[in-house]
């Protein structure tokens, strides 16, 4: 009894240490959900109506899109920026393909197999032209050829052929694959566009209303007082009437995603005057070396120029701008003194070796020789040659050594911008520029020999050999050191918005501000390489400063301060106050100008009070008005001058944008040559309903909960 007694005094202890047991356990638990959740989060790149996306999803859309461009282009790789192009039109369309899906799916709007089949028996659609299965002839594409491919990939699937040929296969079918997509996509939006603007038809009314409209035209004699004669510092202007301005037209400033607003510090590091004496010092002995006649290939690799020699004749497009601009007023053999570009911050020296006129484009067929050493190859090269020279058929003879001989197009714009050639091709090249139409010869390289045939040469154009010297003019490390330490410097004893701007011009800087910076974009300040600045100013509280960021080309330095965030809703009233301001102004200059106008009778009276007398001729509804004298479009007179009778005097004033008006109507008429049709004024009314139509995605985007994450990511 003793040991129940002292059992259930610990009672009350025992169910607080229960408790705690079980709460212990429950928020092990939430927490586990919660970091889960969290780093669920951490991977999404945004989302659409629900829908998510990861970043690898997101990651894998790209490359997709990526493959195509470089495939449909014949590009290797694609620069930041259009790297950035790219992801903005890849997020695009995830958006409007989520939106347009849950608005299709409501409705039971699909793209069946057979409509996408009579899209491609049609061939007529402008993403089908971009495949490779246009027939050259017609301009057509031609879906038997793509059925072909198709079958063909299959085969080669199954047979696991050649890994190269399954390669250009794999990529030929993937772009398919993507515009396969792509069309059903576009077909799938074209039937909703179609379903909406059917709600927006024409008839006979509208229709006569929109061509009195259009083509009903005014003449009048305008009296206007404009603003601008009206001083400022007459106008009174006070909170009251801010904010009742600001109430009327509130949804004006409805925001759909967050902005920032930052300050900041944008230093950009330059050469040194030694740095700049160093370099001149380089171009200046590689002036002396081309003067003095050594090998340009060896004095262009001594001073690490940007640009190779090559030895090839090439045209002026091959060359960058500044160095074609000094071409053409070169004499051969002449060697530029070092001269400075500004736009790529560049020195440059250069020797015009030669000039020539050469085909832009030559016509060839060839016969590659290969044996089983060169000596052999070179004898049965001569042997073709011999018989070519004999008048053999130069077609028949490549076929029986497994080739068609056929003709192809070699153009300048095919190798002049090369960086790097080797000696076979240098001279493969130079023959191929260098024989006439109609002349043969055979080449002799280490490996194999050439029989090589020039069958037409077009479009004689200048085409020179020059040594080029470009580099760019750049700072040291020593340079940047001390840059970097004094910005460094700055940034760490400026740890506030106000010390930032206090202390800027002690250092030789400058504090920028740069309004409403949105999370879609990809850099901060217009810098490239500014990802983890453009995270923390959507991670960072107002107030706080930002760590020192290095970026652009490894020459900015840059520190950020948070000013104010703007949330999604409507904007505060201090944010757009200005505008407010100057609509109120205009506002009360139109009553300032209305009182003047008050009572008048006629255009005379008008002109006594002040008025500014014009006459205005050819007005119609549809189309508003621009008034000299006041320097603004008037849509709200045009309104009024179409709804008043000719002869008939207005005398309330009109508010326009830049002044008040009364008018005389002096005469209405019918636009000459031009007759109504209803049966072609409804069809343009239809159109510009399926205009009106076309813009459901902007509208349905505002209601998607669209959420963008990118800048986490990219």
């Amino acid at each position: 009894m003793a040991a129940i007694g002292k059992i259930r005094s610990w009672g009350p202890v025992l169910a607080t240490v229960i408790g705690l047991a079980l709460f212990a356990f429950i928020a092990e638990e939430m927490f586990r959900s919660c970091e889960a959740t969290g780093n669920e989060r951490r991977q999404q790149v945004g989302e659409v109506l629900g829908k998510k996306i990861s970043v690898q999803d997101f990651q894998a859309l790209v490359d997709e899109y990526q493959e195509v461009i470089k495939m449909t282009q014949g590009r290797d790789n694609l620069s930041e920026d259009e790297l950035n192009q790219v992801k903005d039109q890849v997020w695009q369309q995830f958006v409007n393909n989520a939106i347009l899906e849950e608005e299709t799916s409501k409705l039971g709007l699909t793209v069946t197999d057979e409509e996408l089949q009579n899209v491609l028996k049609a061939g007529t659609n402008p993403m089908l032209m971009q495949t490779p299965f246009v027939n050259r002839q017609t301009g057509r594409f031609e879906v038997s050829q793509l059925t072909k491919f198709l079958n063909d990939y299959k085969k080669q699937q199954s047979q696991g052929g050649n890994a190269q040929m399954m390669e250009q296969y794999t990529r030929i079918y993937n772009y398919w694959k993507f515009v396969e997509k792509n069309l059903r996509q576009q077909i799938l939006g074209g039937k909703y566009q179609t379903l909406l603007s059917q709600c927006l038809f024409s008839n006979p009314v509208s229709a006569q209303m929109a061509f009195m409209d259009q083509n009903e035209e005014s003449d009048i004699l305008l009296a206007s007082i404009p603003y601008s004669s009206i001083k400022d510092a007459d106008v009174e202007v006070n909170d009251a009437d801010l904010k009742a301005k600001y109430d009327e037209q509130k949804e004006m400033y409805k925001q759909y995603a967050e902005s920032r607003d930052i300050k900041y510090v944008d230093f950009q590091v330059v050469a040194s005057k030694a740095d700049r004496d160093a370099l001149m010092k380089t171009m200046k002995e590689a002036q002396q070396q081309l003067e003095a006649g050594v090998v340009p290939a060896e004095a262009i690799r001594k001073a690490q120029s940007q640009i190779a020699y090559t030895g090839i004749a090439a045209t002026r497009s091959a060359f960058p701008a500044d160095i074609a601009a000094k071409l053409d007023s070169m004499h051969v053999g002449q060697v530029t003194a070092p001269f400075e570009t500004a736009y790529d911050n560049t020195l440059n020296v250069v020797k015009l070796i030669a000039k020539t006129q050469m085909p832009d484009s030559v016509e060839y067929r060839q016969i590659q020789v290969v044996a089983e050493s060169a000596d052999a190859a070179a004898k049965r090269a001569d042997s073709i040659y011999t018989a070519l020279q004999g008048g053999a058929d130069f077609e028949q003879l490549a076929k029986k050594y497994g080739q068609t001989g056929e003709k192809q197009w070699m153009t300048s714009a095919m190798y002049e911008r090369a960086q790097t050639i080797d000696a076979d091709t240098k001279t493969y090249l130079n023959t191929l520029q260098t024989l006439g139409a109609g002349e043969t010869k055979n080449l002799q390289f280490s490996q194999a020999s050439i029989v090589l045939q020039v069958t037409a040469r077009r479009a004689m154009v200048d085409k020179y050999d020059a040594a080029v010297v470009k580099h760019t003019i750049d700072f040291s490390k020593s340079t940047y050191s001390t840059a970097y330490n004094n910005f460094s410097q700055y940034v760490s004893e400026n740890k506030d918005i106000e010390s930032l701007e206090k202390n800027a011009q002690k250092f030789g800087f400058r504090v920028q501000e740069r309004s409403d910076i949105y999370n879609s974009e990809h850099n901060v300040a217009g810098l490239r390489a500014t990802h983890d600045a453009m995270k923390w100013v959507f991670d960072a509280k107002v107030g706080d400063v930002s760590p020192l960021y290095e970026c652009g080309n490894n020459d900015h330095l840059l520190v950020i301060a948070l000013t104010k965030v703007h949330p999604v809703g409507f904007r505060d009233l201090a944010d757009v106050k200005e505008d407010v301001k100057q609509q109120v102004i205009r506002d009360k200059k139109f009553e300032k100008a209305a009182e003047k106008l008050a009572g008048v009778k006629d255009i005379a009276a008008a002109k006594q009070k002040g008025a500014t007398v014009d006459s205005v001729r050819q007005i119609t509804f549809s189309a508003p008005v621009f008034v000299q004298s006041a320097g603004a479009s008037e849509p709200a007179l045009s309104g009024a001058v179409s709804g008043a009778k000719k002869g008939e005097f207005h005398a309330t004033p009109v508010k326009g944008n830049g002044a008040a008006y009364v008018f005389q109507v002096l005469d209405k008429k019918q636009r000459p040559g031009v007759t109504f049709d209803v049966k072609q004024q409804s069809q343009q009314l239809q159109q510009q309903a399926m205009q009106a139509a076309s813009r459901f995605l902007n509208e349905l985007y505002l209601k998607a909960d669209v959420v963008d994450n990118r800048y986490l990511f990219f």
